[in-house]
C-alpha cells in the first residue's frame, strides 16, 4: 500500500494536532485540591484494603514492565481494521495497518474508544454502590481498562503493544492525560524525540517510573470521586467520573499515537526513495 494523504492533508492534520496540544491546559485549581480527599482516604480505609490496593497495583507495574493479561488479541484487531477499510476478508499485518488511510485509523480508533468508556462508566456505577470500600477496587480496574484502550489505540495507528517501547509510549500516553500543564508539557518535549532518541537503551529504567504515574492517575480523580464515597449515590457520580476520565485517557492516546504516524508518513515523502518515485 501506498501512503494515502498528500504532504499538504498531513500538515493540516498535524495542525489540528498542535491545536489540540494547547488546549491541554493540564488541572485545574479543583483538580488540585481535590487530591486531598485522597490523602484522607488513605487514613481512614481499614488496612487490609489497602494492602489490597497495593497488590493491584503492583500487578499493573508488572503488566508495564512485561506485558500481560491486559494485551488485547492484535487478530481481533486487525479484522476490525480491515472491515473499517472495507476489505473484511484481507489478513492484515500490523506492518499493513501502518499503511492505511488516516481516516480508518481515526475511525476505528474512535469506536473503541467510544465502547471502552461506556464500559468504564459500567464499573463506575458498580463501584459506586459500595460506597467508600468500592473506591479501592475501583481505581485498579480505571487502570486496567485506560491500559486496554491505549494498547487497542496503539494498533489502530499500526504499533504494537507488546514491544517495550510501545510499553513506554502508553505509559506516557497515561501519564499526560494525567498530568498538569507543566508536566503536559514535559510528555509532549519527550515523545517530540521518541523515534530519534535510542529509548532501548533506556526504555526499562524509564519504565520503572510507573509508580508515579498510577500515583498521579489516582490522585487525578480528586474531588470527582470524592461523591462516590456515598452508598448507592456514587453509582451516578461513580459512572460519570469514570466514563469522563476514559474519554480523556483516549483522547490523548488517539492525539498522540495520530501525531506520531503522521510525522513518520512526512519523513516517508521526505525520503530518497520517496522523492525518487
Amino acid at each position: 500500500m501506498e501512503i494515502q494523504e498528500t504532504r499538504e492533508q498531513l500538515e493540516q492534520e498535524l495542525q489540528q494536532i498542535a491545536k489540540w496540544e494547547k488546549e491541554q491546559n493540564g488541572s485545574s485549581w479543583l483538580d488540585r485540591i481535590g487530591r486531598i480527599p485522597f490523602a484522607v482516604l488513605d487514613r481512614l480505609t481499614p488496612k487490609f484494603i489497602r494492602d489490597k490496593l497495593g497488590v493491584a497495583l503492583n500487578e499493573i507495574g508488572r503488566f508495564i514492565q512485561s506485558g500481560g493479561s491486559y494485551l488485547i488479541s492484535p487478530k481481533a484487531m486487525m479484522k476490525k481494521l480491515a472491515k473499517a477499510s472495507g476489505q473484511p476478508d484481507a489478513e492484515l499485518k500490523p506492518k499493513d495497518v501502518a499503511r492505511l488511510p488516516l481516516r480508518v485509523m481515526d475511525d476505528t480508533a474512535l469506536d473503541l474508544s467510544r465502547s471502552r468508556a461506556n464500559l468504564a462508566a459500567i464499573e463506575g456505577a458498580a463501584s459506586g454502590i459500595g460506597g467508600i470500600f468500592t473506591i479501592a477496587a475501583d481505581i485498579p480496574a480505571m487502570i486496567g481498562i485506560s491500559l486496554k484502550v491505549l494498547q487497542e489505540i496503539a494498533l489502530c495507528y499500526g504499533y504494537y503493544p507488546a514491544d517495550p517501547q510501545e510499553r513506554l509510549f502508553i505509559l506516557k500516553c497515561l501519564q499526560f492525560a494525567s498530568s498538569d500543564v507543566v508536566g503536559k508539557k514535559a510528555v509532549l518535549q519527550e515523545l517530540a524525540n521518541f523515534e530519534k532518541a535510542d529509548t532501548g537503551k533506556e526504555v526499562f529504567s524509564q519504565i520503572q517510573g510507573w509508580r508515579e504515574v498510577v500515583t498521579t492517575y489516582r490522585d487525578n480523580f480528586g474531588w470527582r470521586k470524592l461523591f462516590q464515597a456515598v452508598p448507592v449515590a456514587g453509582i451516578l457520580f461513580g459512572s460519570v467520573v469514570n466514563k469522563n476520565s476514559l474519554d480523556g485517557i483516549a483522547e490523548a492516546g488517539r492525539m498522540l499515537y495520530r501525531k506520531r504516524r503522521i510525522m513518520e508518513r512526512l519523513r516517508e515523502l521526505d525520503s530518497p526513495v520517496a522523492l525518487e518515485g
